[in-house]
């Protein structure tokens, strides 16, 4: 990238300390950064590294100090602002490659302006993708699913027939969209298999990690919705509703047919139990093993899941039971010798 500070300011909504004609080339952290890149402080606890720091602009809080003579842009977020300077210098426009001879795009399927289908790509019968989409090679588009404008999936994305993927997402490689969800009527000592004949409808804006599955519907939808963002590994079950703008991190497991609501997290490894209802903004820390619905802006964690302040007591204690269990021991010894003599 090649931009001026008075641009960078512009760019992301700061105030500028600064020559505005400087101009920056590059991003680097505050112990690595020279005159022609940009820096950021997002941890006061790296402070200490403005003495000698010798970026040539540094995005800071509104608040921050820093020492004389160093060009800064303050900004209500650094770390945001930075995710933003890092978006625009590594940008690059797109270039449609079109459909690789080595693709295959059945003859009823309906495919938008602009789009690159690389080798190995398979869109069905009755498949739609719309504007500028991208499938990298071994990606399935099954029939009559449907994938919208700007959207990219990595390799050997797949998308089962019907299911349909928003505007403006990514889905990382290997990630499954659409497998029948898990249902199994009991006969006798066997299991009847139930038809999974719903669909998967992922909104706009919605980015999923690799190795993902998202399991289609018994009947009707499961849904994630706008905003949506999850890491590796992350299982959704058939019938779940996934609310806006919620963070669902490495190996999380929702069970069938459980909501969650909007700005909804979760750590590492949580565990949610089917047809349970999560609120608005609750937090579920990592391994959190949720058994019961959630109120909105709850913060939990432990299994079975406990209030964030409860479970930190929990744990706690745990580590002190050695050697309450002695000084119990000892206790039982002593009431039972008192015993002992009041009956002598």
């Amino acid at each position: 990238m090649k931009i001026t500070l008075a641009e960078l300011a512009g760019l992301v909504d700061g105030e500028l300390i600064g020559p505005a004609d400087r101009e920056i080339s590059g991003i680097k952290g505050l112990d690595q950064a020279g005159p022609q890149d940009l820096s950021f402080l997002a941890n006061r606890k790296y402070a200490h590294l403005l003495n000698e720091c010798k970026a040539g602009a540094i995005l800071v809080t509104h608040e921050q100090t820093v020492p004389e003579g160093l060009a800064v842009i303050r900004v209500k977020d650094p770390y945001l602002a930075f995710a933003k300077s890092l978006s625009f210098a590594v940008k690059v426009p797109y270039k449609p490659s079109g459909v690789h001879p080595r693709a295959v795009v059945e003859e009823t399927a309906q495919l938008g302006e602009d789009v690159s289908i690389h080798a190995g790509a398979y869109v069905g019968d009755g498949a739609v993708l719309g504007n500028r989409v991208v499938l990298h090679p071994g990606v399935y588009v099954g029939p009559g699913a449907r994938v919208s404008d700007d959207t990219v999936l990595y390799p050997n994305v797949v998308i089962y027939k019907g299911c349909q993927v928003g505007k403006r997402c990514i889905l990382h490689a290997g990630t499954v969209i659409g497998a029948d969800g898990y249902g199994f009527a009991p006969d006798g000592d066997a299991y009847f298999k139930i038809p999974q004949i719903g669909i998967v409808q992922i909104d706009d804006d919605v980015e999923l990690g690799a190795l993902n599955t998202v399991d289609r519907a018994a009947m009707g939808r499961t849904w994630i919705q706008r905003g949506v963002k999850t890491d590796n590994m992350v299982h959704v079950a058939h019938n779940c509703v996934i609310g806006e703008d919620t963070l669902l991190v490495a190996q999380v497991g929702i069970s069938g047919s459980t909501k969650l609501g909007r700005h909804v997290v979760c750590g590492g490894q949580v565990g949610v139990a089917g047809h349970l209802n999560i609120g608005d903004n609750a937090v579920m820390g990592a391994k959190t093993g949720v058994t019961n619905s959630i109120a909105s802006n709850e913060v939990v964690a432990g299994y079975p899941h406990l209030p964030h302040r409860v479970w930190l007591r929990t744990r706690a204690l745990i580590r002190r039971l050695p050697d309450l269990f002695e000084r119990v021991k000892k206790l039982e010894a002593r009431l039972e010798a008192n015993a002992g003599k009041k009956e002598e």
